[in-house]
């Protein structure tokens, strides 16, 4: 395969964010344009693109910096002879709708596509519709998964020219050059064609130097979902369908020279082919740094002996898995199309903690239709005695286009309607029930997943730890009213101060472990300094601010 090239100043804007997520500078010059890589021998055959052609940009609005938008990048790889006259431009959630569109507009477009996600979806909207009131001539053009289905009843759609649902992959071009050459098109929502993967250009050379180092890449070996997992929208493909290995791996170890060591796979089944995961997996293993790190999709009922036996041999710091378990009850995972061996399953999530170092943050989600609110508690107590590094709590979400919509009224399932759609009751959890977890997986993720209190929280929990965690939370909100911004060490404060109202006989060990956790997190004040005891204070508060002068004279 010929060297190729990469671009080390791809016109890719971001904009970068203080502590507080107020930009450094919203005054972003405009990206100046590069000569494309000769990806493909089709040009037009007939109203070639001259040099004014008109200016397409490709938008979307990340969650954080760190994240890098792929789709962009396969969309500009797959852009061919109008390559050359396309920027990127990627945004983050937090910045006001109306600095974006003034930086969009610095690049005096007359095509836009913007990417649409789950997400951003309400960001996006705001921006698409101050587009359209300041520049109503630019062609806007949406696509990705949040717009895909459902489409006509959205109001970003109302708003935007066209929309392409599906992979837009190849589309995407279609239908610029259609726009660019006065091709009349029918209708505003073009659905787009199957890709095969062999037709598609790589995105991996536009990654930028600057992604190389401060952000995380994004790569797939593989397209699609076997399973039929209904709360997924991957249960709408047909398969699994890998990229060229042979292929894919000269892209990776491209990547890899040019100094990339952050690697994000988005496969869905990593582990589903077992010769291309060996492959992969040694791959990697053979050109290990300290700096390395790979973060998979894992089935977790399917790790054979000699795949186990590659594992063992990465170092510490160099994998995460992902492990999507998201129940243990038997007639839910049948409600909801998923096959799982539980047993295995379990069993797999210990062999990985017990021998490989590689990260466990395992999935469940609440209010899946016949889920019920202990059914969930036996889920979370099972999983957290295989001892995974993270549970994560999710919440059920009401995916466009996904199957688990067919339950809806069977089990009563009332979504919410704003995003992200997440349940709010199902006839067996009501939505009293449903803000108890949704505090418990907030208060799980601050201190069980968070690592910071690793040595305090066994203690903390019993064989029943679901129970325990749940009367930690309640006390803690009951207290505080807070879910979010709560001071670290307020935190550790409060921790202390719940065990010993709620577990006494506890309260010296945990104190103890909840010391080393503190000096861990080398916090400035003193552990001494903390208010470990929930007992009422024996000074007397002075209420009335004009009196305390006169008790600082007296005391």
């Amino acid at each position: 395969m010929a060297a190729q090239k990469h671009h080390t100043e791809l016109p890719v804007t971001q904009i970068h964010l203080t502590e507080d997520n107020t930009p450094h500078s919203l005054n972003a010059t405009e990206p100046a344009s590069i000569k494309p890589n000769p990806i493909s021998n089709n040009s037009l055959a007939s109203n070639k693109i001259d040099k004014d052609a008109p200016k397409i940009v490709l938008a979307t609005l990340n969650a954080r910096y760190f994240h890098t938008s792929f789709g962009l990048r396969y969309l500009y790889a797959n852009l061919q002879e109008l390559q050359e006259f396309c920027v990127i431009k990627e945004f983050i959630i937090q910045t006001r709708a109306i600095d974006i569109v003034e930086q969009i507009l610095a690049c005096k477009p007359d095509i836009v596509g913007f990417g649409v996600y789950i997400w951003n979806i309400v960001e996006t909207t705001d921006v698409v519709s101050l587009l359209k009131v300041i520049a109503p001539e630019i062609k806007i053009v949406l696509g990705g998964p949040e717009v895909s289905y459902e489409t006509e009843q959205q109001a970003i759609v109302a708003s935007a020219d066209y929309v392409l649902t599906g992979p837009a992959d190849l589309s995407f071009y279609q239908l610029c050059k259609d726009i660019i050459n006065d091709v009349p098109l029918d209708k505003k929502i073009l659905n787009s064609k199957p890709v095969e993967l062999k037709e598609l250009a790589s995105p991996y050379q536009y990654y930028t130097d600057e992604d190389l180092t401060h952000r995380l890449l994004y790569v797939e070996a593989s397209r699609g979902c076997p399973f039929k997992c209904e709360f997924c929208l991957s249960s709408l493909d047909k398969t699994s369908v890998p990229f060229e290995i042979v292929l894919f791996l000269e892209q990776m170890e491209i990547l890899y020279n040019r100094g990339a060591r952050n690697f994000k796979f988005i496969d869905r089944t990593f582990n589903l082919n077992i010769n291309t995961t060996m492959q992969i997996m040694q791959f990697f293993l053979d050109r290990m740094t300290d700096d390395l790190y790979l973060h998979f999709e894992v089935v977790p009922d399917h790790l054979p002996r000699k795949l186990k036996e590659l594992l063992a041999q990465f170092p510490e710091g160099s994998l995460q898995f992902e492990i999507g378990i998201q129940t243990f009850n038997t007639e839910v995972q049948k409600n909801i199309s998923r096959k799982q061996n539980n047993a295995k399953s379990k069993d797999n999530l210990i062999w990985l903690k017990d021998n490989t170092h590689a990260h466990i943050h395992a999935d469940l989600i609440f209010g899946l239709p016949g889920e019920t609110f202990d059914s969930f508690k036996d889920s979370f107590n099972q999983l957290y005695h295989c001892r995974p590094h993270e549970i994560q709590m999710g919440i059920l979400k009401r995916l466009k286009g996904s199957p688990i919509i067919r339950h809806t009224q069977a089990y009563d399932l009332r979504f919410n309607p704003l995003p992200p759609f997440n349940i709010l009751s199902t006839d067996r959890v009501s939505f009293t029930s449903m803000q108890r977890i949704n505090r418990f997986a907030r208060y799980w993720d601050m201190i069980g997943n968070s690592g910071r209190f690793k040595y305090a929280l066994p203690h903390m929990l019993s064989d029943e730890p679901f129970d325990d965690f749940m009367a930690i939370t309640e006390w803690i909100f009951n207290k505080t009213g807070q879910i979010h911004k709560i001071n670290l060490k307020k935190l550790f404060e409060l921790i202390s101060q719940a065990v010993e109202a709620l577990y006494p006989e506890k309260h010296a060990l945990v104190i103890e472990k909840i010391e080393q956790d503190y000096e861990a997190a080398k916090l400035k004040s003193l552990f001494s300094s903390l208010n470990l005891y929930a007992v009422p204070q024996v000074a007397a508060t002075v209420k009335n601010k004009s009196l305390q002068r006169q008790q600082r004279h007296m005391s």
